[in-house]
């Protein structure tokens, strides 16, 4: 007898759960794809190249100009009497702890700047697929996940909107 009724009263859980998801809408959004071909991300990329174009330049310049000294030094440093030889490592040695230095801040200042543009894109992105939730009545949207069905993925519709804001409504 328990055995009957806990075996009713699984498949009846088992029956309204069914129900239950059946209504439940669900879509995916592949945040990578909508940042590498949004256009905002290439606007984005364009403007902090220009940014960063003249201190990547200098930096070139630098490297050069190390690369350049030491092989003078590899070249005619056994011809160099001790003094100069010195002299000219130690200005090799303060350029390079100059150009790692620099080197480093560009770096630095770089990710800042890359990961300023890219909270804008987020949070447009975000507002664009609340949109889309609330104008389509999804119950959860997922940005990660191990599978999902081509039949879910509203990717293509979200870097749409991306490019035309009017189709965010429609």
């Amino acid at each position: 007898m328990k055995r009957l009724s806990l075996s009713l009263l699984v498949a009846s859980m088992a029956f309204f759960c069914q129900g239950a998801y059946a209504e439940l809408k669900i879509a995916f959004v592949n945040g990578q794809r909508v940042l590498n071909e949004s256009p905002q991300a290439g606007k984005a990329k364009k403007k902090l190249e220009k940014e960063f174009e003249k201190r990547d330049q200098d930096l070139q310049k630098m490297a050069k100009q190390l690369q350049s000294m030491q092989e003078n030094l590899e070249k005619n440093g056994l011809t160099m009497s001790e003094s100069d030889r010195r002299a000219k490592e130690r200005e090799f040695g303060d350029l390079s702890r100059d150009f790692q230095r620099k080197q480093r801040e560009f770096r630095e200042d770089l990710n800042l700047r890359q990961n300023e543009e890219m909270a804008a894109i987020y949070e447009r992105v975000n507002r664009i697929i609340k949109q889309l939730a609330e104008a389509e009545k999804y119950d959860l949207i997922v940005q990660e996940a191990v599978y999902f069905s081509p039949r879910v993925d509203i990717t293509d519709r979200v870097i749409k909107a991306l490019t035309d804001p009017k189709e965010t409504t429609k």
